[in-house]
């Protein structure tokens, strides 16, 4: 008896702790946290805008993938236009997210790009759209240099290009940033290995072929060759300019290391 009666008492016991277990569990923790102002409406992390443009971002690639699969199973060249929706959301998305995962600091609600990458940056997606719309009503003109293998090559080209810019942005860490460094910070470091090994500035030649790549996957002819000439000339002028600053940064130590190692896009030492 002595043992039925210390039996149940441990199951009520149990059982006692059972319910007080799932109380604890369903409790909510109330306590106030601390916010810093920049979470705020208006805020440079404003939550509210990083919502919006998340829900954004994520309402255009589900539509562009949408979009572009009904249209390729309806033998229509239409096809095009999500698809470059879909390789620019992903890009933006990624920016956002790899900056948020490694270098946490340095993230902003603008972190996505959409807003601020410059007019010249949007002016070139404008009319690459326009054109890819031009072409769907000008079909000759819409399928001239427009092969299989070019389609194939462009999307080689998204791919590597994007993995390759937001490898970069992780391996680099808190020494990456979307504006040139003017100034030597504490958590500044000279990036040697990795990606960095191969090329010297891998997040500009991701983004160098990755956008080349779109225009070779939509068939677009015009922006094609405007895109290469003008992120060319965007590229070779800022490498010129912010390596003056990583010397003054990392003297001979930069100098040795870009002696060694290219930047890989054409014609920019």
């Amino acid at each position: 008896m002595a043992r039925l009666s210390a039996s149940n008492s441990a199951a009520a016991s149990s059982s006692a702790n059972d319910s007080d277990w799932d109380e604890d569990a369903d409790a909510v923790d109330t306590a106030p946290l601390h916010m810093d102002d920049s979470l705020f409406p208006g805020g440079t992390r404003d939550l509210s805008y990083i919502g919006l443009q998340a829900f954004f971002l994520g309402t255009v690639f589900a539509a562009g993938i949408s979009g572009t699969i009904a249209a390729l199973v309806a033998g229509s060249t239409w096809w095009r236009l999500p698809a470059f929706a879909t390789s620019l959301a992903l890009f933006h998305f990624l920016e956002y997210f790899t900056t948020a995962r490694y270098n946490t600091p340095a993230l902003r609600a603008e972190s996505f790009l959409l807003f601020n990458n410059g007019k010249a940056y949007n002016a070139a997606h404008g009319c690459a759209t326009l054109e890819l719309i031009v072409s769907r009503f000008f079909p000759k003109y819409g399928q001239t240099l427009v092969h299989p293998l070019t389609i194939v090559l462009g999307i080689v080209l998204v791919v590597v290009g994007q993995l390759v810019r937001s490898l970069a942005m992780a391996q680099a860490g808190p020494s990456f940033n979307h504006v040139i460094a003017r100034e030597h910070k504490e958590h500044h470091k000279l990036v040697t290995h990795g990606l960095y090994s191969i090329f010297r500035h891998p997040s500009y030649f991701g983004f160098f072929y990755w956008a080349i790549g779109t225009q070779l996957l939509v068939g677009n002819k015009v922006c094609l060759a405007g895109y290469i000439l003008v992120l060319w000339r965007f590229f070779s002028r800022r490498i010129q300019g912010e390596e003056k600053f990583l010397i003054s940064f990392f003297g001979d130590k930069y100098i040795e290391y870009r002696e060694k190692t290219g930047t890989k896009i054409p014609f920019i030492r």
